[in-house]
């Protein structure tokens, strides 16, 4: 302290001190009545922005009306110093975590926009926050003195020590990036890996990939499993795909009336079900001849994945009612089974050679003789 403290000196850094926190609290009112009308447009982007806004803008008022208020006191230069450097790491920290809350928001807005799903591939959010923060987090240790070099340094000895011990984290985490990177698989297709696991992709996280299976249950499938599996994605090229439905008709029924039938309920169940495609083109294809009937395939369009079942349940059921109504029979295998016995020609059963009991002789007179009286045996 270079000269003792007068009134003078205690009402500046009070007023200067007060001015920091009006303006923080009227910040807030301000930001807080921009982050409702925000809610309002469609782009997600600005919620995002206007509530770290909300967070860094009082923050950084305070700190400007505290560091004004510091300098308004007469203190001594190392006092001073500390007070600056506390309060430029302390800014530079919330500057930092909100800027990476904001650059995190923007991702996971960006990639909801593209996939049109709640859930995002959070990897990249996790991996642009934890840059972020390191990035911040070494700025504030070099505005207060501290030298960062040696971190590194550190930092990058340590690093092979640690890629060594977490190989399967690094793993999953390298794939997950491949994944989306490629674009094989993004957030909201339908998969089924060769193994059995199938369902809508929910999210791709820094370690596992999240499958959402119809029956609403979460399978949690390692990254690197999921890159080396062979896969089927029903949702690329595009979402859009045909469905098979197997069919047949007697022999005595004209395949010509079948076909323009099946036609017509085909072009009602794809024009009035919902997830069908309207603008489908309807095929049947004879193909067998069977044992009793004729085979054919009903080839119908389905808006995506999980809309097959509804389709083919009442595509089903309009086929059934329709070839009643025209009187179509759709016949069940028959089988005949005759059977025939005859006594007099069956073969007379061969007799048993005394080898046929191993542990049997034959009854020498010595054996009958020493048997005992007994109203069962013949003398």
């Amino acid at each position: 302290m270079t000269r003792s403290l007068v009134l003078h000196d205690w009402v500046v850094a009070a007023i200067a001190m007060a001015a920091g926190l009006a303006a923080a609290l009227l910040l807030r009112v301000v930001l807080k009545w921009l982050g409702k009308h925000a809610l309002r447009t469609r782009w997600t982007g600005d919620d995002v922005i206007v509530d770290a806004l909300r967070t860094i803008a009082p923050w950084a008022a305070t700190i400007a009306g505290t560091a004004v208020s510091a300098s308004a006191l007469p203190l001594t230069g190392r006092v001073a110093g500390i007070v600056d450097h506390t309060l430029t790491a302390l800014l530079v920290l919330i500057i930092t975590f909100t800027a990476a809350r904001v650059i995190a928001g923007l991702v996971q807005s960006l990639a909801q926009s593209r996939t049109g799903v709640a859930g995002s591939a959070t990897i990249f959010v996790n991996i642009t926050r934890v840059v972020v923060v390191a990035m911040g987090v070494l700025v504030a240790l070099e505005s207060v003195g501290i030298s960062i070099a040696p971190l590194l340094t550190a930092l990058g000895v340590g690093g092979l020590a640690v890629a060594l011990a977490l190989q399967d984290t690094l793993a999953n985490l390298f794939a997950g990036v491949h994944i989306l990177a490629s674009k094989t698989v993004q957030p909201g297709d339908y998969i089924r890996l060769s193994s059995g696991e199938e369902g809508y992709v929910v999210d791709i996280n820094w370690r596992n990939t999240v499958v959402r299976n119809l029956s609403n249950n979460l399978v949690i499938i390692p990254n690197g499993r999921l890159a080396r599996t062979n896969m089927t994605n029903y949702a690329r090229p595009e979402q859009e795909l045909t469905v098979l439905v197997q069919v047949g008709v007697g022999y005595d029924s004209d395949l010509e009336h079948v076909e323009r039938v099946t036609l017509e309920v085909v072009d009602g169940v794809m024009a009035e079900v919902a997830g069908a495609l309207p603008g489908h083109e309807a095929a049947v294809r004879f193909h067998t001849f069977a044992d009793s009937r004729i085979n054919f395939t009903v080839v119908l369009g389905v808006g995506e994945f999980s809309d097959q079942y509804r389709i083919k349940h009442e595509f089903i059921k309009r086929l059934h009612r329709r070839y009643r109504a025209e009187g179509i029979s759709i016949p069940a295998p028959a089988r005949t089974v005759s059977l025939q016995q005859d006594d007099a020609g069956a073969p007379a059963p061969a007799p048993l050679s005394p080898t046929a009991f191993p542990h049997q002789r034959e009854a020498s007179p010595t054996d009958v003789a020493s048997l005992p009286d007994s109203p069962g045996i013949l003398r």
